[in-house]
This record gives structure tokens, sequence and C-alpha cells, in this order.
């Protein structure tokens, strides 16, 4: 059991299944550039820490130098662009879930590792109006997980202190960072990374499926 008032959520592997919409965007462009493609289930280990970083684990390792990286981003940027919600689904659970807990008056908010415009964008498209408080993805002034400011802006946008908030990811990127910021991390196990990651960064609490997520307050 937690002891919390509200509830942070990460965006890819935890709220969207976005896993074959981003392996095949990451694909495309590899192709274009001509580089090796990979197997969609590898992008489970790709994504995960921004788009830049998910550029420099496609590419062959002699080709990791900032000019080829830089220039692959850009193509993914703009393939992006278009095709942002292709192939994406909700997790099974998440809609009721995400009722539930508006329903208890429990403030929800998202902070993903994508570029905020796609965020604010994704969010808009697959959920109702207001479903959350506030969104904060990847921008200038805010870093990329593990670091802790993302997690900690919204914290202050709520009123609340850290110990009173929950932030509930796939990845131990997301694991690390509630820990950074004084917040409770929960692994999401339909996401794409397995148990004993989530364990090993220190979750709190690790649950298989979303309805399991109430089980917890």
């Amino acid at each position: 059991m937690i002891n919390c008032k509200a509830l942070l959520f990460d965006l890819d592997g935890t709220l969207l299944n976005t896993l074959v919409s981003l392996g095949n965007c990451f694909n495309r462009v590899l192709a274009e550039e001509g580089f090796p493609t990979h197997p969609i289930d590898a992008y489970r280990h790709f994504i995960g820490d921004g788009a830049r970083q998910c550029v420099v684990r496609c590419l062959p390792e002699d080709m990791q130098n900032e000019t080829i990286i830089e220039r692959v981003l850009q193509r993914q940027q703009g393939d992006y662009q278009s095709n942002w919600d292709k192939d994406v689904t909700i997790y099974d659970g998440i809609t009721e879930l995400l009722a539930n807990l508006k329903t208890q008056q429990i403030p929800i908010a998202v902070l993903s590792n994508k570029d905020h415009p796609f965020v604010q964008r994704c969010i808009d498209h697959f959920f109702p109006e207001d479903t959350f408080v506030a969104v904060q993805g990847y921008s200038k002034t805010i870093a990329h997980k593990p670091d802790p400011a993302g997690a900690l802006s919204l914290v202050k946008h709520l009123n609340m202190v850290p110990g009173e908030v929950a932030l509930i990811g796939d990845t131990s990127v997301d694991i690390k960072t509630a820990n950074a910021a004084g917040m409770i991390g929960i692994g999401a196990l339909w996401g794409f990374r397995d148990r004993e990651e989530l364990v090993n960064a220190g979750a709190h609490s690790v649950v298989t499926t979303p309805d399991e997520v109430l089980g917890l307050f």
C-alpha cells in the first residue's frame, strides 16, 4: 500500500503502446539513410531516454558521430511529424484506471521523455479533454528523465511535496526519476521492460496490470 495524493504517468510503454509506431519510424529513417534496420522488439530497449538517445542506439557503433546523429535525428523528427499517431493504441485497462482515479479525485499528470509538443499532441488525441491536470515532456528547459526536474515541476504545479506523489512507468528511467525526486516509484509490467529491471532500479511496487494500481492506494 502507498500513501500518496497524486499520480504521474509515463507515456510510451505506460499509457500508450507506441512500440510498433516508434520502431517503424526509426526503421524507415535508418533505411533511407542506408543503415541496417532492427526488429521491432529491439526497440523495447532503444526507447526510453528520448529520441536522440534512441538514434544513437540504432546506429552502428562506427557511425555514432555528431554529424550523423544530428542528421538522422532531424529526419526522424520529420517522419514522426506525419506518423506520430500510426499504430498506436491505449493499453487495455488504462481508460478504466484513469476514469477511476478521476472519480476518486486523485490528480493525474503525464511526465515523458518524448519531446513536449508530441506529448501534448498524443494526450489531446488519445484521451478525453481534462483527463490530466498537467502534461510535461522534454524541452530545452526540462531535461530528460532520470533528471528529476520535470517531476519536481509537476509536483510544484500540483501544490504538493514529492513524498505525496507517485510516478508510474515501465522502465528503470522512470523509477530512477521517482527516487531522485523523492517520490514513490511504481513499475508497470505491461510496457517495454521486465520486472527485474524495475526492481533493481528501486521500484517501491511493481504492478502487472493497470487495475492493480488502484489496489495500491
